[in-house]
Parts: structure tokens; sequence; C-alpha cells
């Protein structure tokens, strides 16, 4: 079925692609979004943040919006789902770059945001919040699936209206994979034990937070990125669970006992009831580790291209660096001085749901 004919104002704008006004940033105060505000204020665009009323309320997100104010960025305050303020303020500050970064809970609240999108003539170009895999490519277990496809929604609404859109997908965030919601940007690598999924063998794309930041602000205002699928997939940071577990142990200089999570744990801890969105996370790791959602397909360069295509030269920072990172900011008693071989047995451990 033919989408629907853009707007006069979109099909405006989509004709004009000199991409180098001001955007505004929805979610700026999540991992990811930090990160991206960051970049485009050290990019010297001007860099909008919208803030819903209260969305400072918490010491962090609070620090995180006084942190971002402090280089520069200007607050919004207003509520994303109240499509006649955000259209007022995209045309009161002739926005040109729309990123959404937003939450799991508020994606669909992205279909109101294009609402209001389609209605301003200077918008040149739409990020919405995708930010992982590529949605139309990976087939995750439920919970997992049911976010796709609340993504999915948002992607079609975006090509049907005729908006400037860039898809980013930037795969997992550099660090251990923890498979129960424990973000890999809270805590180090596991220094009890090393949870091995599957035969470990499965590689993955790890991206760190500056980097998501850096690429994505590049291809939002890049050209040949307009209306593509735009994939991180840096090669010195291609690994599977086993290397990063050899890697981990290098650092810290000591062998850990390594439990494996089988298939049918990973399935099990998806389907777990009331377990949201611990549930999402073991499905979603199912995904990448089991079924290899990451690798298991080829970049067209039509529809869908590499970043590495668009900025040959520009570095990654690696997975080896940030484990640097990771294992200087331990205390000394946990790190011995003389390295010791990796455990070559992957032993099967008991792993109980992380939530009742």
């Amino acid at each position: 079925m033919p989408s629907a004919p853009p707007s006069a104002a979109v099909a405006a704008a989509a004709a004009d692609t000199d991409v180098s006004g001001p955007a505004l940033i929805v979610g700026a105060t999540g991992y990811i979004g930090r990160f991206v505000a960051e970049a485009c204020l050290d990019s010297g665009r001007t860099t909008y943040i919208l803030l819903r009323p209260g969305g400072g309320a918490s010491p962090a997100r609070a620090a995180a919006v006084d942190a971002l104010r402090e280089k520069g960025a200007v607050v919004i305050e207003g509520s994303v789902d109240n499509k006649e303020l955000v259209e007022e303020k995209l045309k009161e500050h002739s926005i040109e770059v729309v990123i959404s970064v937003m939450g799991g809970p508020n994606i669909l609240d992205q279909l109101t945001l294009i609402d209001a999108i389609k209605s301003v003539p200077t918008i040149k170009r739409f990020l919405p919040s995708e930010f992982g895999h590529d949605i139309d490519k990976a087939s995750p277990v439920e919970p997992g699936l049911s976010f796709y496809e609340e993504k999915r929604r948002v992607r079609r609404a975006a090509e049907a209206a005729g908006i400037p859109y860039t898809c980013i997908c930037c795969n997992s965030i550099a660090g251990w994979p923890y498979f129960d919601n424990t973000h890999p940007s809270e805590v180090p690598p596991p220094l009890d034990r090393l949870q091995i999924y599957g035969d470990g063998t499965v590689k993955a794309f790890f991206v760190a937070g500056s980097d998501i930041g850096k690429f994505t602000i590049k291809a939002a205002y890049d050209l040949r990125a307009l209306n593509k699928i735009v994939h991180f997939r840096p090669a010195c940071n291609l690994l599977n669970m086993n290397e990063m577990a050899s890697l981990w142990e290098s650092k810290i200089g000591r062998a850990l006992p390594r439990a494996t999570l089988s298939e049918e744990d990973l399935l099990a801890l998806a389907a777990a009831e009331n377990c949201i969105p611990a549930s999402i996370v073991a499905a979603l790791t199912h995904d990448i580790f089991i079924n290899g959602c990451q690798t298991n397909f080829s970049i067209d360069g039509i529809k869908d291209i590499e970043i590495s295509w668009l900025y040959p030269d520009a570095p990654f920072r690696t997975v080896d660096e940030c484990f640097d990172e990771h294992a200087a900011s331990l205390p000394l008693d946990q790190i011995s001085l003389e390295s010791s071989p990796s455990d070559p047995v992957v032993k099967r451990l008991p792993v109980p749901p992380t939530c009742a």
C-alpha cells in the first residue's frame, strides 16, 4: 500500500537538504541522550533539549541537566506528547534537526512528535529513538518483539509522513553485556564470575557512549545519511563473549569462574512475568548472543550504510580501552599483579530469575 504524500512543508524541507542549523534533542538526560547532547554542543551547533515538567527532579537527572546547561544547552520545558507546544517551539527556534533518544516506556510518544514535525518547514532531519539493533532485521522473542513493534510503528510513521530521517543502529554499548538490565555504564565487568551466553562464540559490535554521540551528530548533519539506516559496526570492537571474558581477565590479572547461560536459560528469563524491563533485556541478549542479530545480515549500501564508510578515518574507542578504564577504577586488592591463565572449562551454574 503506497504511503501518503508528504505535506508541502515537509517536501520543501526534504528538497533543501543543506543541514547546519539548530537541533532539538528529546531524552537528553538518559545515558545515550547525554552523549548525543554533549556531542551536538561540542560540534558548535545551537542545541535545545526538551525537558518534561519534573524531568530533572531526581538528583542524577538534575545534575545531567545542569551539566548540559553549563555547556550551552538551551532547556525547553514541555512534554513531547503536547503537539501544539512542540510545534510552537520547533517553529520559534527554527529547529532543523530533531533527535529523539526517548526511553522504552515513551517510545510511542514519538508519534505525536512526528505529527508536530510535519507542520514545521525548517525541519530537515529526524532521528527516531532506535539506537540499538536494526528493528526491521532483528527478531527477538517476547517481550522484546513487542518493544520492537512499537519502534517499527514509529519508523513507518516517519516514512509515511515523508519526513527526512536517519535511523541509527549503534548495536551494543561498550562494556560487559549484562542480561538482567544492569546497565554496562553503571558497573564494571564482573569480579565474581563471568556469565557466558550459549557457547560464547557469537560475535557482537560494541560502541562506547561517546562514539554513539559523536557519530550520531555527524550522521544527523550529513547529506549521505539522508533517509538511510546507519549501522555502527567497528571491526576493532567485534567480539564474542569468550573474547570479552579473556580480555577482562587480562586486565584484572586473574581467572574467574565462568557460568553458562544456555538458550533455554535466557528464554526462561525473557518469559518471566512481571519482570519488565529485565525480561526485555534478556530477550535482546538472546537475540544478540544466540541468534547473532547484529552480524547475520549484510549491509546493502543502498538504504543501509555503515558509519565507517562515511568516516573511514574517524577512530572508535575500543573495548580494550574501556576495560582499562574500568580496571583502573578498581581497588588494588581486587586486581592481581600477576596474570593467571583463563580457566578453559566453562561451567554450567544455576541462574535464578532476576525478579519474582
